[in-house]
C-alpha cells in the first residue's frame, strides 16, 4: 500500500467515525426528549452507576462522562431528572472506599495542619484574618446509630 492510498483510507476512517459520533448525539438528543434511558432506581447501583441520559453502565463516577460526552454539568443532570442533591452522582461502594482510604491517610488531619499554618503566616505578615475553626467531619446517620 502506497503512502496516497493509506491516506486515502484514513480519511474514509475518519469520515465513518464523523458519522458514527453525529448518530450517537442524535440518540443521546433522543433520549432527552423521551425520557430517562434507564430507572433512577437501576442508575444508581452499589458497584456502579448509569448514565440515564444515553443508559451507557458500569462506571464508578458520572461527572466526567457527563461533560466529555453529553456537555453537561452534574446540577444540569439533577434538575433533567429531579435527582435530589443529596444523592451522590458516584458509586456508593465507591465513595466508601475513597472515604476510608482518606481517614486512614488521616488527610483531614493534615487539612487542619495546614490550615493552622497558613492562619499563623497570615498573623506573622499582620493581616490577622480570623476565621472560624474547621467544621468536624459529617458522620452518617446510619453511622451514628450504630456507634450508639
Amino acid at each position: 500500500m502506497s503512502g496516497e492510498d493509506l491516506l486515502l483510507e484514513l480519511q474514509k476512517v475518519h469520515v465513518a467515525l464523523q458519522k458514527l459520533e453525529v448518530e450517537a448525539g442524535e440518540g443521546a438528543e433522543r433520549a432527552d426528549a423521551k425520557g430517562p434511558a434507564i430507572s433512577l432506581k437501576k442508575a444508581f447501583q452499589p458497584d456502579q452507576v448509569s448514565c440515564m441520559l444515553c443508559g451507557k453502565s458500569g462506571m464508578k463516577t458520572l461527572a466526567r462522562h457527563l461533560a466529555q460526552v453529553h456537555g453537561m454539568k452534574p446540577g444540569e443532570y439533577r434538575k433533567l431528572f429531579g435527582i435530589p442533591s443529596g444523592q451522590a452522582l458516584t458509586a456508593r461502594n465507591f465513595s466508601e472506599a475513597r472515604r476510608r482510604m482518606a481517614q486512614e491517610k488521616g488527610l483531614a488531619d493534615n487539612l487542619a495542619k495546614a490550615r493552622a499554618v497558613r492562619a499563623a503566616k497570615l498573623a506573622a505578615k499582620g493581616g490577622s484574618v480570623e476565621k472560624k475553626p474547621p467544621k468536624a467531619p459529617r458522620v452518617p446517620k446510619q453511622k451514628q446509630q450504630m456507634s450508639a
